[in-house]
């Protein structure tokens, strides 16, 4: 699993009726944007998460303009 700053970790459910928890990757503290990550939930709390095998990578596409 590899990720950015500002890419999306999304944990999904393990039950019937639990819904995904979605935050954004804000620092990459493993080596070549592997895990940990220091994540921020839609509600202001920070964590530091090592993913397992339900979740998943959802990379935002950093996008330059030219000027």
């Amino acid at each position: 699993m590899r990720a950015s700053v500002g890419d999306h970790l999304i944990q999904h459910g393990r039950v019937v009726g639990q819904h995904d928890h979605i935050s954004e990757v804000v620092e990459v503290l493993g080596p070549e944007g592997g895990p940990p990550y220091r994540v921020r939930f839609p509600d202001g709390h920070e964590a530091v998460m090592s993913p397992g095998p339900d979740c998943e990578v959802r990379h935002v596409e950093h996008q330059t303009r030219d000027q």
